[in-house]
């Protein structure tokens, strides 16, 4: 029978073992139970700022309508469609929807792009939520005015790691 002798070199396990370990620290994760990081959430702080730096001073209130479900079961897919009142002419129409959460681990969720082509400022999709959080949906005019919507969803299980 032919037997192998480590000769202080490196074995395959070894080099999985080590690279394992390096997947845990370059992901945040510790291999010791117990130790490991938690996520991090965005805050409404953070979705202003957001705002502030698409937006700049512009004030943004009203004429976005929002419809998600008061509460959600499953975070992991919460159906979202919003609908901004305003014309989409050449002269005036919806040009960016920026969706913002306050609760997920980054507080972008979506960017919408619109031209006077495409009729109506409207969309809908699916979003992870990872627990009671607000739903920020800020429009950008094509003159530099804004229009903004927000709604409370309640996640009863989470969809971002909760």
């Amino acid at each position: 029978m032919l037997e192998m002798q480590d000769s202080g070199g490196t074995s395959r396990r070894r080099v999985l073992f080590s690279l394992g370990g390096a997947a845990a620290v370059a992901t945040g994760l510790s291999v010791v139970p117990g130790l490991g990081a938690r996520l991090a959430h965005a805050t409404e702080a953070e979705v202003a700022e957001t705002i502030k730096e698409m937006l700049g001073e512009v004030p943004a209130e009203g004429g976005v309508s929002v419809d998600l479900p008061e509460i959600a079961e499953n975070g992991n897919t919460v159906p979202m469609t919003f609908e901004v009142d305003a014309p989409m002419t050449a002269d005036s129409h919806v040009k960016d929807v920026m969706v913002l959460a306050d609760g997920n681990p980054a507080p972008r969720v979506a960017t919408f792009h619109f031209t006077p082509m495409s009729g109506k400022a409207t969309a809908s999709t699916r979003m992870r939520l990872v627990g009671t959080q607000n739903v920020v949906v800020v429009a950008r005019m094509n003159d530099g005015t804004a229009m903004m919507g927000k709604k409370q969803v309640k996640v009863t299980i989470g969809g971002c790691g909760g």
